[in-house]
């Protein structure tokens, strides 16, 4: 029944949406979008909608944490209209701040109800894994830890990547605050500090570091992988799902909401009805590897289905606490 009213809701809104476009698009005025996801991965179809619907989009890019940042420092006087973020927790922080707008029941209903907020300010749009991802000619599957948390044992030391300014690990460690407790986050953090666990700049440079044997595993999105692999599919590496629930197999998504104070609310909303749309959709499946939202639009194949991925039991609105989680990766000494 809810797959049944999704679909209708897709096909109900996409005739609204196409009857307001053109109202829409007179306004000269662009519609503003602060992204926490990376120009290479969001632009083009950010183009592909301004070109199809006549609605400009201008586009301020940077880390989640620090777009977040920056809209909860200018409030009211933000000049965006639309936040994309990374991750589900600063998403979440806006929400507690009064930030984000309702949205219409029929958007949020576009998605399963475990990918949006239960408070209808923001939805998911496209969803991504946490996996390790490890060197093949190293490492065999049976090789490698059932749990995260055993990634912090001495036997690991110097083998393990991550990227501690990234917005998914920093939403990872914030749901192993919730799911193992304060204390056994500080604890996990610290060990992997003193096993001299590799810092990289981003999940793409842990990937090609995994590649090169710079490190044996690395903690990441399932999709980077997949860059690589499009571009030589014999490169040795694999992406692991950490089994029986365990935290490290998080399921987060890609998520977008609608600034309070926008002054474009309607076209703002019909920006994240059109990425929920088919085309879009398509485009996160095809060239960005990343899960849809939506039904009827296939997987890579090498993908592993969401509903077989072991993932942990969590509600995703439980992500927002970014500021604790920075703190306690500061004090840990896993950031600079």
């Amino acid at each position: 029944m809810r797959k049944t009213f999704r679909l209708f809701t897709l096909l109900a809104l996409s005739g609204l949406i196409a009857a307001s476009l053109p109202a829409a698009a007179q306004d000269a005025s662009p519609l503003v979008v602060y992204s926490g996801r990376s120009e290479g991965l969001i632009a083009p179809i950010l183009e592909q909608f301004s070109a199809e619907t006549g609605i400009p989009v201008e586009v301020r890019y940077g880390g989640t944490a620090e777009m977040a940042a920056t809209l909860l420092e200018e409030g009211a006087n933000s000049p965006a209209d639309v936040f994309i973020a990374q991750d589900a927790g600063a998403l979440g922080a806006l929400a507690q701040a009064g930030l984000l707008a309702p949205l219409k029941p029929e958007t949020v209903a576009l998605v399963p109800a475990a990918f949006a907020s239960p408070d209808s300010v923001w939805v998911g749009l496209s969803g991504r894994a946490r996996v390790l991802v490890y060197n093949t000619e190293i490492l065999g599957e049976e090789q490698l830890p059932a749990s995260i948390t055993d990634l912090a044992d001495p036997a690991w030391a110097g083998r393990v990547g991550w990227a501690p300014t990234n917005a998914s690990l920093q939403a990872h460690v914030t749901a192993l605050r919730i799911l193992l407790g304060e204390d056994a986050a500080r604890a996990w953090l610290e060990a992997m500090v003193a096993n001299a666990t590799q810092s990289y700049d981003n999940n793409r440079a842990v990937v090609q570091a995994v590649i090169d044997g710079e490190i044996e595993v690395g903690l990441v999105n399932h999709y980077y992988l997949f860059g690589f692999l499009a571009e030589d599919p014999d490169v040795p590496a694999a992406n692991y799902f950490f089994p029986d629930g365990d935290v490290g197999s998080l399921i987060n998504i890609a998520g977008a909401g609608v600034l309070a104070t926008s002054d474009q609310a309607e076209a703002a909303e019909s920006l994240i009805v059109w990425l929920l749309g088919e085309s879009a959709q398509t485009y996160f499946a095809e060239q960005t590897y990343e899960y849809p939202m939506i039904d009827g639009v296939a997987i890579d194949a090498r993908l592993t289905a969401l509903d077989e991925i072991q993932s942990p039991e969590i509600d995703l609105t439980d992500l927002s606490d970014l500021e604790a989680t920075l703190e306690l990766l500061s004090e840990t000494g896993a950031l600079p």
